[in-house]
């Protein structure tokens, strides 16, 4: 059995990471028997070393290596691919054809990205796995084949399970022995050794004096989260190996290089199902318009019902200077003092002018001196009213009961938050 270095060096490996070493012992210890193997880790973090390795150690290896991108074949061909197709199965088969399982017969295939497998292929596949047997397309005679199979994939499998993307059964079939290889960013000693590498081999094949990087940048170098692994590194090694005539490379110079390397840092996790409390849907933004606008109106309502009972701007203002705060927002003192009076200037009433008695002996009844204003009811309605609680508590909870960050999420003020708070007893 050979050992972890000897096969490092023999496919030019690089790096002394533990979970690296630790794949590539397993694919040592793999290699002899006939046991599928599943690998995964994220894209480009080189997968596609481990089938090799399965087989060039395997008694296989005298046989077909034939290496298959799943995602790069279209839907309707990938049957007639893998398992070949007879003469007229098809409009354009116009001869029978071998597909890869037929070719590769008593050697190794490596389904790259079998994630992206259609369910109908999936279901062949699986036939392959148990006893070898499959059916070209449009022929109902049963083959063998004996073959040797690695998948790779970068999704997750057990959302693309739940999700009835891929067969449960399959991936249990595939993944006998699953071998996970490490991100880059989990590699931070590997980093310095790979560019190095990396940058001697462009300087070789572009016949060019090798980069180096000075501190600053080897310190930016390991900082990065390299998103796109072992293949964005040695793309940003032969772009800078190329385009950069001054071969001691600064982090001012290396950090042009990176995307987004000012974010580096920073976690990027994503969730990828929706929170039944997120503002996420359009009907919830809608509900939230229809209350912040119900919530103004009736505060208006009220303001101008108190003007037309007092008839004096300057005791409702100073009686309702929280309410007239919250319409017109909540600003500096001295901005809120200006649209206050500014308020009051626009909802001042003029004095009604009193006409003289009329000269006929029969009284006429009091003229209304506020014929021009119409009695307004408040009404409430019920559903839009339990939404609003909802939505209350609902920020209230995400914010763990902060009524700023609730009350900013809500897009109110907090002292109508905690108004709301008390009006509903939440």
């Amino acid at each position: 059995m050979e050992s972890v270095q000897s096969i490092k060096q023999r496919f030019e490996l690089i790096g002394n990471d533990v979970k690296l070493n630790r794949a590539i012992e397993k694919a040592i210890q793999v290699a002899p028997t006939d046991i599928s193997v599943l690998v995964t880790g994220e894209s480009g973090v080189g997968k596609e070393s481990i089938p090799k390795i399965i087989h060039s150690i395997s008694h296989r290896k005298h046989a077909k290596y034939i290496a298959v991108n799943c995602g790069a074949i279209p839907e309707g061909t990938i049957d007639s691919e893998l398992f070949g197709h007879e003469k007229g199965a098809f409009t354009g088969a116009t001869q029978t054809r071998s597909g890869y399982f037929e070719v590769a017969d008593g050697g190794t295939i490596f389904l790259d990205e079998v994630g992206e497998l259609p369910l109908t292929t999936q279901v062949r596949l699986l036939r392959v796995l148990e006893n070898g047997e499959f059916l070209k397309v449009g022929s109902s005679q049963v083959q063998k084949t004996n073959v040797r199979i690695v998948a790779a994939t970068n999704i997750n499998m057990f959302e693309a399970i739940e999700k009835e993307k891929f067969r449960e059964d399959l991936y249990y079939r595939l993944s006998t022995v699953e071998i996970n290889l490490p991100p880059l960013r989990d590699r931070r000693d590997d980093i310095h050794l790979l560019f190095r590498k990396f940058a001697s081999d462009f300087g070789q094949k572009y016949k060019m004096p090798t980069i180096r990087l000075e501190d600053d940048a080897v310190e930016l170098l390991l900082k990065y989260r390299w998103p796109g692994n072992i293949r964005q590194l040695r793309n940003i090694a032969e772009q800078v190996s190329v385009l950069e005539e001054n071969r001691n490379i600064s982090a001012a110079t290396l950090n042009s290089y990176l995307p987004n390397s000012s974010k580096s840092n920073l976690p990027a996790v994503i969730g990828q199902t929706k929170k039944e409390s997120d503002f996420s849907n359009e009907r919830e933004i809608l509900y939230k318009v229809l209350f912040d606008m119900k919530s103004d109106l009736n505060d208006l309502k009220k303001l101008t019902l108190e003007l037309l009972k007092d008839n004096d701007s300057n005791k409702v203002q100073r009686e309702n200077e929280g309410l007239i705060r919250k319409i017109y927002g909540n600003q500096e003192e001295e901005d809120i003092e200006h649209e206050e009076s500014s308020a009051a200037e626009l909802l001042h009433l003029p004095e009604p002018v009193v006409e003289a008695a009329p000269t006929h002996s029969m009284q006429q009844p009091p003229e209304d001196r506020y014929h021009f204003a119409e009695e307004i009811e408040e009404e409430e309605t019920l559903s839009l009213q339990e939404k609003e609680i909802e939505l209350i508590k609902k920020s209230l909870e995400r914010n763990k009961g902060k009524r700023k960050a609730a009350a900013a999420e809500l897009g109110i003020s907090e002292r109508t938050l905690y108004r709301k708070i008390k009006q509903y007893d939440l």
